[in-house]
């Protein structure tokens, strides 16, 4: 399902190995989630030159990476001429970032009109709103080819975009349940919020709200910090999904 990168400094060292009770897909896929800014490298228009910027980002259903770029940007138009991209995200830990876990996500990048992904990024970069509807800016989605994973020692992985991406066969129930289902988690079940956060998450106490979910988990919110929260079970519709929410609550409350 995904490589190990094994490298060793001599012939007498170990080679790295993934701890035991590491899973690189689960690491990749909370970096993808809540990740609200990444450094994009597209290639520069006639050279083929790398080219780096600092984006805005969040994702749609399927974990698949979602821009709002304006076209008289440099890196937009060097997606014109060339599809190709990267995108780092690290989890901005304190501390030295070469000891927190990044991931680079390779593929190739295009314009996206689904209502969908435009909702998602907004929910996530509400800023983004107030320029959302420029006539030079567009909403990009990447279409991932492949990852490359570093989490720390022993926790170098190339991985697939099948081990990261979000199979969201059966759900559509559940996407057309999103907007509505978060923001009456946020108007009516604001203390629920609070302690998925804290009690579950194990995050300093604030204004969090939902963020949006998909089959796997569910996106907390406050301000541009965002959290994971894996279902304990894959939710495909709207029940299911008020009941795992409902335990959660249960589980919060009685930690």
């Amino acid at each position: 399902m995904y490589v190990v990168n094994v490298r060793a400094r001599d012939a007498s060292e170990s080679p790295m190995k993934p701890q035991a009770d590491f899973d690189p897909t689960i690491a990749a896929k909370k970096l993808m989630r809540e990740a609200r800014s990444g450094a994009l490298a597209t290639l520069m228009v006639g050279s083929g030159d790398p080219y780096c910027s600092l984006v805005n980002v969040a994702t749609a259903f399927d974990g698949a990476p979602l821009l709002l770029i304006s076209k008289l940007a440099i890196h937009t138009k060097n997606i014109a001429a060339d599809s190709r991209v990267s995108l780092m995200l690290d989890e901005r830990k304190e501390g030295d970032p070469l000891e927190g876990a990044r991931v680079m996500l390779m593929g190739r990048i295009a314009i996206t009109t689904d209502p969908h992904d435009r909702r998602r990024y907004l929910a996530r970069q509400p800023e983004a709103e107030m320029f959302a509807g420029f006539a030079d800016f567009a909403f990009y989605r990447i279409e991932i080819a492949s990852a490359h994973l570093v989490a720390g020692f022993g926790r170098i992985v190339d991985l697939k975009p099948q081990d990261i991406l979000v199979d969201t066969a059966g759900a559509d129930d559940l996407l057309a349940s999103e907007e509505a289902a978060s923001a009456h988690m946020n108007e009516d079940h604001a203390d629920a919020c609070r302690l998925y956060a804290t009690k579950l998450c194990g995050a300093p106490d604030g204004d969090w709200r939902f963020a949006g979910f998909d089959p796997e988990g569910l996106e907390l919110q406050n301000g541009r910090t965002a959290l994971r929260l894996p279902f304990p079970q894959r939710v495909n519709g709207a029940g299911p999904l008020r009941a795992v929410l409902v335990k959660m609550a249960e589980e919060a409350r009685a930690g």
